[in-house]
């Protein structure tokens, strides 16, 4: 369990995360991520967004992101920050 793992990192110690996480994700093992920083959790395989606790939304980065949905909303509130 990694809980906001990359929330203090400049961009490129933030890659050698994010490549440690492909690597273990390679592996075939479980790994679950809490995250406000959601280029951390695009690759994810399952990626659950709550609000209060609840489970509100649950897909794909891209399943995601082709619906109205939070995550997207989130999503492009990030991009614009970091454009």
């Amino acid at each position: 369990i990694l809980d906001e793992a990359t929330s203090a990192l400049d961009t490129s110690t933030e890659q050698v995360i994010q490549r440690a996480f492909r690597r273990f994700k390679d592996s075939g093992k479980t790994m679950i991520v809490i995250a406000h920083r959601l280029s951390t959790i695009a690759e994810a395989d399952t990626i659950m967004v709550l609000k209060d606790g609840v489970l509100i939304e649950q897909g794909e980065h891209n399943q995601l992101l082709a619906q109205e949905s939070t995550y997207k909303d989130m999503w492009k509130k990030q991009s614009i920050v970091l454009n």
